[in-house]
């Protein structure tokens, strides 16, 4: 390959990245009003939850400057929007019908998603602060 072709290769690229940014999904970064949030069962769960888990499971999402960056930002949009459909801790007035495999899928390893962690190292717990999640969540949303 010459480089006349590499540079139409990279000039396509970046022409196809720039037009990506104006697809509208992912850039809707709002965050609902907190209409009634878990009774937690003690103030280091809520502090053990903020950090793992309230970026997809809470109204209060913390929306980093990459997720306004395509294509990275519909994977952030949609497991937003997935991870409060599935448990939303800002509203608990509503109902919550998979609360109680929250400690189970931490306990698995399967929360917080893997991909999410580089990012947020934040959220990756140490095994004893992955424990109290885990027993915190049992004592406050129940347990499958």
């Amino acid at each position: 390959m010459n480089f006349r072709n590499m540079l139409g290769i990279v000039l396509a690229a970046v022409v196809l990245f720039v037009l990506i940014q104006l697809i509208p999904y992912g850039h809707n970064h709002t965050n609902p009003p907190v209409s009634q949030e878990v009774q937690w069962d003690s103030p280091q769960t809520r502090d053990l939850a903020v950090r793992a888990c309230y970026d997809c499971h809470s109204n209060q999402t913390v929306w980093p400057w990459y997720s306004n960056v395509a294509p990275v930002s519909w994977l952030i949009q949609h497991d937003v929007e997935e991870g409060r459909q599935y448990l939303n801790f800002s509203e608990w007035d509503k109902p919550q019908p998979k609360a109680d495999r929250a400690a189970d899928q931490v306990q698995r390893g399967e929360m917080p998603k893997s991909n999410y962690l580089p990012l947020h190292p934040s959220a990756n717990l140490t095994p004893a602060e992955k424990d109290m999640l885990i027993q915190g969540l049992r004592a406050t949303v129940g347990q499958k």
